[in-house]
Order: structure tokens, then sequence, then C-alpha cells
């Protein structure tokens, strides 16, 4: 048996050449294995055939790379070259061979020329195949295409190059961003460059499609991945510069995906970037009003990161308009002491029923003709919820309208007592100069203004009720809802629940508006929502009006 065997052996390896590394090379772990078959296995030769030995020192190096390519040792490249064309010269002169491996056999092949090794044997054989006649033909193209959801908070990558090269691996990814961002958990991404610094970076949640080009590059004797990165969804692009290297990161702006339970044809997310018009040139009369809901004043000045003084710099707003200031009237002469330089004129309504309750406020440089507060019924006035300023061409309110509350406590106050005295007392200013109604009015007037319209049927700011009054006290009157009047089948929110990841999964309402008497509705030049501005539960909203 020993004698046959001795012979099998000398038959099959070309003894002079077939050599050991030393000792010394090898690392501590690594061990070598040969397999001997019987006598007439037709897998004898290729298992023990030195050029396409499936267990060697670079194979293994190669698995625990998971895919990384290229070596930095000019004879590894080499011997590595040298292997994969002796075996795909094989497969040539006997195509049967490949139907002969094993399971095992197949997807360390498939492994050691960077080829996605998954799926049943009938798959590897088929994937092997379609590889060894591409490369075979000088050539080597692979399309894949798959759907990946990863979620990742801190990804670190290593990388060592300061310019990613032509031999590292880079990766052709065209992204469709389904779901922005969702709870997250820790991940790594590796890439194939070599140990040095570390970067780490933040990704949301996204579905994604992956087209790889895949080129066989005989210098390198590995494969590289060939691409170009293009997003379907409107995204911001950012490189992070590192010590050791040059990444790109992308962070989404979930108001750009279309999110809504049943959306209709031809409705697209909202996206201030791509839809609002471009700034008025400055011989043009204009005034440029802002409203925002900011659930606390307090609170938001205190809010690290968030800066007035930026805001206003950026919106350069001539007018804002607050909702839900939580103010006590004590609290006011505080805060007017920090107001911005420009902004010397300020107006502010307290609840005094329910103290740190409601509240509205108006903010101006332009200094108003006059200003009121409230309704002037007071059964509607001890909440802080409206306050009025008459400017040279309109009336200006900032209103907060009562929520109907948990279990729609004040479903009935609200439509059949606020809503309509709200509106009489529009309908009168009217007579006189148009008016402008904003801040929160605590209704999606349609199924486009709810992420969830099915699933909200009678909670409060979403029923028919609710819809109905806002339709019959506001719209059929002669007002207009600006935003939708300029953005119809655009879907855009303002308010986003703190609960459930809403903001982040733009799961919102749209809750706050600017409506305008029809006869200045055509003055109207830019209605829009500020979907980035964070600090509440609900974002800025903007009118531009010419005058």
């Amino acid at each position: 048996m020993k004698q046959a065997l001795h012979l099998q052996l000398k038959s099959f390896v070309n003894l002079p050449s077939f050599a050991v590394a030393p000792r010394r090379n090898l690392r501590v772990g690594t061990s070598i294995s040969f397999r001997v078959r019987t006598m007439g296995s037709k897998d004898s030769k290729r298992l023990l055939s030195n050029s396409s030995l499936p267990v060697s020192l670079e194979d293994k190096k190669e698995k625990k790379l998971k895919g990384l390519v290229g070596t930095n040792s000019t004879s590894e490249k080499e011997n590595g070259v040298k292997s994969s064309s002796v075996v795909f010269e094989r497969f040539k002169e006997d195509p049967a061979r490949i139907e002969t491996m094993t399971v095992q056999e197949l997807r360390a092949t498939l492994r050691s020329v960077g080829v996605p090794a998954k799926g049943c044997k009938r798959d590897l054989v088929n994937a092997l195949k379609c590889f060894a006649e591409k490369k075979i033909d000088g050539k080597t193209s692979l399309t894949v295409e798959e759907q990946a959801s990863f979620s990742a908070e801190n990804i670190s990558v290593k990388c060592k190059d300061k310019d990613f090269s032509k031999e590292d691996c880079v990766e052709d990814v065209n992204t469709d961003l389904e779901v922005p961002g969702l709870p997250q958990h820790k991940g790594r991404v590796k890439k194939s460059a070599t140990e040095g610094s570390i970067n780490k970076f933040n990704t949301k949640r996204v579905t994604k499609k992956q087209n790889l080009s895949i080129r066989c590059d005989e210098g390198s004797g590995g494969m590289v991945l060939e691409a170009k990165r293009t997003v379907s969804s409107k995204i911001i692009h950012e490189v992070v510069n590192a010590d050791k290297g040059v990444m790109p990161v992308i962070q989404t702006e979930p108001w750009t995906v279309l999110a809504h339970k049943k959306p209709q044809k031809g409705w697209i997310p909202y996206n201030p970037k791509t839809m609002r018009p471009p700034p008025l040139t400055r011989d043009t009369r204009y005034m440029k009003l802002m409203s925002w809901n900011v659930n606390g004043l307090r609170a938001l000045l205190k809010l690290e990161g968030f800066s007035a003084l930026q805001l206003s710099q950026r919106e350069d707003f001539d007018v804002l308009c607050l909702q839900e200031t939580k103010l006590q009237e004590k609290d006011v002469e505080n805060i007017k002491q920090c107001l911005i330089d420009g902004y010397e004129n300020s107006f502010w309504s307290c609840s005094v029923s329910k103290l740190g309750y409601s509240g509205t406020a108006i903010i101006s440089r332009v200094k108003p003709l006059s200003v009121r507060y409230g309704l002037g019924i007071s059964d509607h006035d001890s909440e802080g919820r409206l306050v009025m300023a008459e400017f040279d061409s309109f009336y200006l309110l900032s209103g907060y309208v009562p929520n109907s509350g948990d279990g729609l406590r004040r479903l009935s106050y609200r439509v059949t007592q606020w809503d309509p005295t709200l509106s009489n007392y529009m309908k009168e200013l009217e007579k006189s100069k148009p008016v402008i109604l904003t801040g929160d009015l605590n209704c999606a007037h349609e199924e486009i203004d709810i992420y969830n319209p099915a699933g909200n049927k009678r909670s409060a700011g979403f029923t028919d009720e609710e819809r109905q009054s806002f339709g019959t006290n506001f719209l059929s009157r002669g007002f207009v809802d600006t935003f939708r009047r300029q953005h119809p089948g655009v879907v855009g929110y303002t308010y986003w629940g703190y609960r459930h990841g809403g903001r982040k999964n733009n799961r919102g309402w749209r809750l706050d508006y600017f409506l305008v008497s029809e006869s200045i509705a055509d003055r109207v030049y830019d209605s829009y929502i500020l979907s980035d501005v964070g600090g509440s539960d609900h974002c800025p909203v903007g009118l531009v009006l010419k005058l």
C-alpha cells in the first residue's frame, strides 16, 4: 500500500519543484495539510497539483480578508496570476472537471478569484463556468444585483494610503434611499485598504441596489471593482479628510424621500433646495414672514447647537411669528433683552388660565401700525392663543388653534366655537385690509398632509369634524392655503411626533400654515417649509409676499 501511494504521488507531483516554505516564514497558528485520495480518483490530480492547490498560505490570508483583493508582494501577485491562469486553462481543456468538484472546492475556487460563493452546488457550478469562460477570453465581467439593508451608527474604516488607488477595491453603488434613519445598530464595513488610522462616521439605514462591474486585473493578480456613485434621492455628499485618507460620507435628508402610507400617483416629496424660486432682487419690494411652533421658547434657547442669530442671518426674515412659547408674563421682559439686534419690536400673549402653557408672539424689525391681543372674547383669550399686528398693506395674525386633546375632549369647543369665532374675526379685519393667518392650526386638512391617514381618523388634528371645519370656516370663506396652491401634489410635513422616530422617518403631519386673503394670493412669491431646522417637534414655515 505504501508503495502504491508512493507511485501515485510520483505520477502526480513533480517532486523537485514541490517545496514547502521554511519554518521561519510560517506564521504562528498556520498549518499545512495534504489530502491524498485513493488511486483512481478524478480529483487527486487537481487536489495535489502545485498550480491549483486549494489550501495555501495565501488562500488562508485571502479568506481572512474576506474578499479584499490585491497583495503587497510582487512575487505573491505573480504566483496568484500564474495559479489562476493554470486553473482556468485546465478548465478550458476539460470543462467537465467543474462538475466533479465538491461544494467546498467550488466555493474555495470562487472565493480565490473574488466571486461570491453562495447558493447550492448548481449555482456554484454555473457561476464558476460563467467566470471561467470569460476569464479564458481575457476579460471578466460580473453583474450582481442585491437588495441589502444595513444599519450602522459608527462605522470604522481602516485606511493607510492618502488616496485610494486603482488597485484598491472601489464599489459602484446605485443607491435608492427608501427609508431614512431607523433605529441603528453598530456595524463595521471593511475596505481594501490596509491597517492605519480609523475614521468614524454615521450612516442611516437604507435599502440599496448594487451594480458591481468587475474586471480581471492581471497586473495585481486579483479583481478590481470599478464604479460611479449615483443617488436617486436628494442627499448631501460630504468628504471627510482624515490624517491618512479621504472617504465619502452620505447623510440623508429624510424630507426628500416620499413617506406616506397611501401615496397617490404623481405625489412627490417636498425639497426646499429644488422647489424654492430664486431670491428676489433688491429692487423688488417684499416682506419675508416666518412662523414656528417652538414648543417652549426657553427650552429652545437653551438647546445646545441652536442659534437664533444664525437662523435670522440665514433666512433674513422681516417678521417671526411664534406659537407655544410656554412663557409667563413675568418671563417676557427677560426674553426681550435677548432679542437679536434689529428686531426691537416684539409682542407677546401669554396664558393666564394655565401658567407655562400655550402662548404666541410676533417679533418684527418693521414697526407695525397697531397690535391687538386675542379675539376680544374672554372665553377664548385666557390661553394667549392669538396676536395680531397691522402693517401698511395687511393684517398679520400669529395663531395657535386649540388642540382637540386626548379623547377629543375639546373637539366640540374647537369646531363649534373657536374656529367660527376666529373666522368671523378675520372677515371683519378683511373689510379694511387683506389678512394673513399663520401658525399651528392643528389640522391636517387632506390625506396628503399626513403620513398615515387611515390610522388617524379619530386622532386630534385629523378628525372629519376638524377637517370640515377648516374647509368651511377658512378655505370656503376666501382664505387660500398658500403652500398647497403653490405645491399641489407635494408631500411636505411640518410636525413630527417624538415617539417612534417620526422625524427621522419623515412620518409627519402638515399642521402649520400661511392662509392669505384671496385678494393678495397672487402676490405670494414663495410659500415654503424649512424641514432642516430642528429644536422643536415642529419646523418653521415661511412666506415671501411681494408688496
